[in-house]
């Protein structure tokens, strides 16, 4: 895991978000970029928590209406072939297969109408769900 840095993104078009520090990770030749929104919404579930060994973990698999789904729920067991990416009390895994299927993406926190969740910008994703949990490659 290497950390490449910090950038400031632009300003975002709606006036509740000031502009927004991301994090870029190049972990095993893939880049992921992790908002400070996401990273806070992390840091804040974990603190909650009464389990120090817990960790987002997202993955992907098979299944939604697009083909593959991705997931994220807290687990506290690593794996071998996990990557691990922390900042600021946050801390991610993603497995080996799912880095694959997601290199080059942003985890970001959204709060909206619709509820908050965690989403990420794939740029692989040639299709995906309108609800964005599933899509295809």
């Amino acid at each position: 895991m290497t950390y490449i840095g910090m950038r400031r993104s632009q300003r975002s078009l709606r006036p509740d978000f000031e502009s927004e520090v991301k994090l870029i990770v190049t972990t095993q030749g893939a880049t992921i970029t992790l908002t400070q929104r996401a990273a806070r919404r992390i840091a804040f579930v974990l603190k909650k928590e009464t389990n120090e060994n817990l960790r987002l973990r997202v993955a992907v698999s098979g299944g939604g209406c697009s083909g593959f789904q991705y997931g994220f729920t807290l687990d506290d067991v690593l794996a071998d072939d996990d990557q691990v990416i922390e900042h600021d009390g946050a801390v991610v895994v993603i497995d080996e297969i799912s880095l694959g299927y997601i290199a080059g993406a942003e985890l970001d926190w959204v709060e909206s109408l619709e509820g908050s969740r965690f989403t990420l910008g794939n740029p692989n994703a040639t299709a995906s769900c309108s609800c964005g949990s599933s899509f295809a490659i």
